[in-house]
């Protein structure tokens, strides 16, 4: 059973870069449901990297900071059973209502899909 600091969001943890992030999205694979769309490379490090992309279209701040503290809770939630040594970034849909079960299910589906496919090249 983790402990309560095994959870936290930690700032190792976090894709913050531009050029991490603009690495990610050109050397890296995307998939996506109707939740979610996912990037995802691999690292070499021993955990994975989580970063957010919410722009304007989403809607104003209110609803953009509701979506990003949602998909971190996911993340941090979710953790333990993600795929390690993964960046991953991740954007929600536009439109989507987020909710965090559904979300942590979108994001563990998904980023299983694109860790399998890095396992085959």
């Amino acid at each position: 059973m983790p402990g309560p600091g095994n959870l936290r969001f930690r700032s190792r943890f976090r894709l913050r870069r531009h050029g991490e992030f603009q690495h990610l999205m050109k050397q890296g694979k995307r998939a996506g449901d109707h939740r979610l769309q996912i990037w995802a490379l691999p690292n070499n490090l021993e955990y994975s990297r989580f970063g957010l992309i919410v722009g304007r279209r989403h809607g104003n701040a209110v609803r953009r900071n509701r979506l990003k503290r949602v998909l971190r809770e996911a993340f941090r939630l979710s953790r333990a059973k993600l795929p390690s040594g993964l960046d991953i970034a991740c954007a929600p849909r536009a439109g989507v209502k987020i909710e965090l079960q559904e979300t942590i299910e979108s994001l563990l589906c998904i980023t299983k899909r694109l860790s399998n496919g890095f396992e085959s090249d």
